[in-house]
């Protein structure tokens, strides 16, 4: 039987964060100012790969169909490989989140591990609108070097793109364009307030009926179907067969067929994006606890679960600080 929430949402995804520590500073992640000093978890407060292992059997045996690694950023966890190994092995759909700054150079083992779909971030295809977005000069071009290669190795490719008002809609064309001739799909994202470190105002979000406007003047788009969980929706070019995805979490909210639960990387639940608290699981993975008594821990967190943040935005002004995306993952 599925586990139900209060409003009958099944838990069919998890996302996994390994680290919370990035390689970037994006301003509507971890800002470099606000993050200058921050206290990351020490190593022996992460699950090991052994624990994330054991825990992803325990949430397939809930009904969990879809696993994706995130962070923080994934790649810079040593051995990541062997943790993707692990888990491409069981009967669950297996993907991971990047920022692709490192893809290049772990490309070819993540295959070789098992690994076959990769969401990739990328918020400007210029690499001085990249360097200031990343907040570390990174250029473009190094993350454009990594999806190349993992696409030559054969991945399944997304990418997103934050867009935010006033700072990178005008490479709203030029990211569509570079895409849509690799065949590599695009999803737009509003810019949400995620944490509290980005100073997110509403008036800052470039909606992604403004996107679609954009796209529409050089793209032919037609709407496309797809499961009611998911968080994006398709358009594709009739011309060119180019796919374009639109997270519109602030101006149409998806939280009513929200599926998904997270794990931080030290073993809390957090069963929203923009939840103030979670509920650890280390404890009892660590004191000797069976596999029925954590499946227990982790309905008793999922099943009175009543989370619609983004549907209740506009009227009830959040009081307590969110979790930190860059700690349980995007």
């Amino acid at each position: 039987m599925p586990v139900l929430d209060t409003l009958g949402r099944p838990l069919e995804a998890l996302r996994i964060s390994v680290t919370d520590r990035c390689n970037l500073r994006c301003t509507y992640c971890m800002p470099k100012a606000a993050f200058a000093n921050h206290a990351f978890l020490p190593h022996e407060q992460l699950l090991t790969f052994d624990e994330i292992e054991r825990l992803a059997h325990v949430f397939i045996g809930l009904g969990v169909k879809k696993i994706r690694l995130t962070g923080g950023e994934p790649l810079v966890r040593a051995g990541i490989e062997e943790l993707v190994r692990k888990l491409a092995a069981l009967p669950v759909e297996l993907a991971l989140s990047t920022n692709a700054i490192l893809l290049g150079h772990h490309a070819a083992a993540l295959r070789e591990a098992g690994l076959r779909r990769l969401n990739i971030s990328l918020d400007a295809i210029d690499d001085t609108i990249f360097g200031a977005l990343n907040g570390m000069g990174a250029p473009a071009r190094d993350v454009l070097a990594g999806i190349d290669k993992a696409q030559a190795r054969g991945f399944a490719l997304k990418v997103n793109m934050v867009v935010q008002r006033g700072v990178n809609e005008g490479q709203v064309l030029p990211m569509a364009r570079h895409f849509a001739g690799r065949k590599i799909p695009l999803r737009f994202i509003e810019f949400m307030d995620v944490g509290n470190s980005n100073h997110w105002q509403r008036g800052q979000v470039f909606s992604g009926v403004e996107v679609l406007k954009l796209l529409r003047g050089e793209f032919a788009l037609e709407p496309q179907s797809g499961p009611v969980s998911d968080t994006a929706k398709q358009y594709r070019c009739a011309r060119t067969g180019a796919v374009f995805g639109f997270v519109n979490s602030v101006n149409a909210p998806f939280c009513r067929d929200c599926n998904r639960l997270r794990l931080s990387a030290d073993g809390r639940l957090f069963t929203c994006l923009f939840a103030t608290k979670g509920h650890s699981l280390s404890k009892l993975l660590r004191s000797g606890a069976p596999d029925e008594e954590i499946a227990q821990a982790i309905r008793a967190v999922w099943v009175p679960r009543e989370d619609r943040y983004s549907e209740l935005r506009a009227t009830t002004p959040a009081v307590d600080p969110k979790v930190e995306m860059s700690y349980i993952g995007g």
